[in-house]
């Protein structure tokens, strides 16, 4: 059974940096377009970055995290990470780690970032990121 797990969240202060890493069992993360998403409290789950196939060179931002976040891959230790700086209090939310395949109806080997969120078909549960004011 494929199984994501998302880790490194916790409590920073504004202004401060943390680093998300997703890792997975029985999936070959360099097989798969990898998504980071966000979901805050009352509010709409949100794509904020992608990196597609290895080795395409896709890679989309939010706008809402262009230039503060990092999306990346390390296909030797299977692992996607997310490093993020300069916090602000608007990225408090739970963080899921997403991978979408050519399993998936409507992901082909042409397929770039970003990708919509049904068409990811394995999702993590998440790791809380709260930012203090």
């Amino acid at each position: 059974q494929v199984k994501v797990v998302e880790s490194g969240g916790g409590l920073v202060q504004t202004g401060g940096s943390l680093r998300l890493d997703c890792s997975a069992s029985r999936l070959s993360l360099d097989d798969y377009i990898m998504g980071w998403f966000r979901q805050a409290p009352g509010k709409e789950r949100e794509g904020i970055a992608c990196i597609g196939w290895s080795g395409s060179g896709s890679i989309y931002y939010h706008e809402s995290v262009q230039g503060r976040f990092t999306i990346s891959r390390d296909n030797k230790n299977n692992t996607l990470y997310l490093q993020m700086v300069n916090l602000k209090p608007e990225d408090t939310a739970m963080y899921y780690c997403a991978a979408a395949g050519d399993d998936q109806v409507g992901v082909e080997k042409d397929t770039g970032c970003p990708v919509t969120d049904r068409r990811y078909g394995y999702w993590g549960r998440g790791t809380q990121v709260t930012v203090s004011s």
